[in-house]
């Protein structure tokens, strides 16, 4: 194991007011939005507002590069408002850089390098690549039954009662022992849980070769600052997660995908693409795939294996939907066959109990997980030990094994029931799999242009474009199983799809 024993070294809540609230959520070229709620005139003219409606709009790049605007005559009538507005508005953003007119065709979306200097916005950081509108809905949806592109499972779903039951016992504690940091690895108990948990799978790893971290994310962080320099390249499946493209590439990488196909990573793309960029990473869901849902198959594992030793690169294997594949499918993890030689281990507890929780952890080689755990002091410190002690009490308590195989049968439940109605609706799935929280399902229309509809009507959907690191249109969307029923929602999208087809 070469490279892994030599590493190398909120966003702000904004007070806006109706008019931009309502803005910040996405919008198709050819939406046909209410008009939002109008600020008083003498803050605002009506020509300054619609200004202001598009502006934030290519800003949050839902009307994307080259995207053409929606007409003047029919921006006018879905809003209410006058031609004349219309036309005085759009000009004022050819004016500023935003917009470009095309005789004959229309207003189109400038390429935000020709804007001027003086209306161009603050330089993105790497790590924005187009998922900051989807992220943020997320995290502000009101209603699951609206969601679903929600990337986790609803409140109702989860047992509220195991952590409730977890922090009554800690409150019976001496409360002395909150007062101290934590240890730099995490709270030993829990790694020795872990360990338990672990060889379940088959996975052998003792205590010291376990990190905590606070979730999934803080673990691909801390991954990123130990291996990844400007210029190295980090592979991806192609779909993937998408935040973890933008964590990639804040590190100056080329984030770069491979196909995924229903039994994995196409392995004949992976190597012609490993001999050309040679490769730090590759990062992989090999059980549950997000955000198709299929298992790598064990030929594939094995193959993979090969070239990370051939090539000389790490796998980081992302297990975070482990416990939602029910013992009695054949899932094939790679830390599994290669016993945290050349795979780090990522797993979590934020799908099954709580994403308020933040705790997950990283398994390794021994002198990788000293490596990780210097570079989470520098970072942050310590974890929090009191979130960590929670899980401790909640997976030594008994109840938790009970708890997720009733969410299985849910997710069963729900799954076949939501891939009946979509495939009513003429929606192809990827595959066929039986297990896991979300669908992969080819819709033949440009899934950028429904949700950016379905933003307007209050609607999070998730489409393919953000899953893929070339975030180029995609007719695929993904589609969470236990939030994906509501009546409303699947005639919407049934509208959507005889409109677009």
């Amino acid at each position: 194991m070469r490279r892994a024993l030599h590493p190398s070294k909120d966003i702000k809540d904004m007070q806006m007011t109706d008019l931009q609230s309502a803005a910040r959520t996405a919008s198709a070229v050819e939406a046909t939005a209410h008009m939002p709620d109008l600020v008083p005139s003498e803050q605002m003219t009506l020509v300054e507002q619609v200004t202001q409606w598009a502006r934030l709009r290519i800003d949050e790049r839902v009307f994307r590069v080259g995207m053409r605007m929606p007409s003047i005559r029919q921006l006018a009538a879905d809003k209410g408002i006058s031609r004349f507005t219309v036309v005085e508005a759009y000009e004022r953003l050819v004016a500023q850089g935003y917009l470009e007119s095309r005789r004959g065709s229309g207003f189109y979306v400038r390429a935000r390098s020709a804007l001027p200097a003086e209306h161009a916005p603050v330089a993105m950081p790497a790590s924005s690549i187009d998922v900051a509108w989807l992220l943020r809905s997320m995290f502000h949806s009101a209603e699951s039954a609206k969601a679903p592109g929600m990337g986790f499972l609803p409140n109702d779903w989860l047992d509220g009662g195991l952590i409730t039951q977890a922090l009554r016992a800690l409150g019976r504690q001496n409360g002395n022992q909150f007062l101290v940091s934590g240890t730099p690895q995490g709270f030993l108990p829990l790694r020795q849980q872990l360990q338990l948990h672990l060889s379940e799978l088959e996975i052998g790893a003792a205590p010291e070769q376990l990190v905590m971290t606070t979730g999934i994310t803080q673990a691909l962080d801390l991954i990123a600052r130990l291996y990844v320099r400007p210029g190295d390249t980090v592979l991806v499946t192609d779909p993937a997660w998408f935040l973890m493209f933008g964590r990639f590439a804040s590190q100056g990488a080329q984030v770069v995908g491979i196909p995924f196909l229903p039994d994995g990573p196409d392995l004949e793309a992976l190597e012609r693409t490993v001999q050309l960029t040679r490769p730090r990473l590759l990062v992989l869901n090999s059980v549950l795939h997000n955000p198709t849902g299929v298992c790598v198959s064990p030929a594939k594992a094995f193959q993979l294996l090969k070239l990370a030793e051939q090539y000389d690169f790490l796998l980081v294997e992302d297990d975070i939907y482990c416990d939602l594949c029910p013992p009695a499918m054949p899932a094939t993890r790679l830390a599994s066959l290669d016993q945290l030689r050349r795979v780090i281990y990522l797993g979590s507890f934020s799908k099954t109990l709580a994403a308020n929780l933040r705790v997950g952890f990283i398994a390794c080689h021994p002198e990788v997980a000293k490596a990780l755990t210097d570079t989470k002091l520098l970072v942050g410190l310590a974890t929090p030990e009191v979130n960590e002690r929670v899980l401790y009490k909640v997976l030594t308590e008994g109840h938790y094994r009970k708890h997720v195989e009733r969410m299985r049968g849910q997710l069963d439940r729900a799954r076949d029931d939501t891939r009946r109605r979509l495939e009513r609706l003429g929606l192809r799935m990827f595959s066929s799999q039986s297990a896991g929280m979300y669908l992969w399902a080819d819709t033949g229309r440009d899934t950028n242009t429904i949700a950016a509809a379905g933003h307007e009507h209050g609607y999070l959907f998730a489409p393919g474009s953000l899953f893929s690191p070339a975030q180029m249109p995609s007719g695929w969307m993904r589609f969470n199983v236990a939030t994906s029923s509501d009546p409303g929602m699947l005639r919407f999208l049934a509208g959507q799809l005889e409109r677009l087809a």
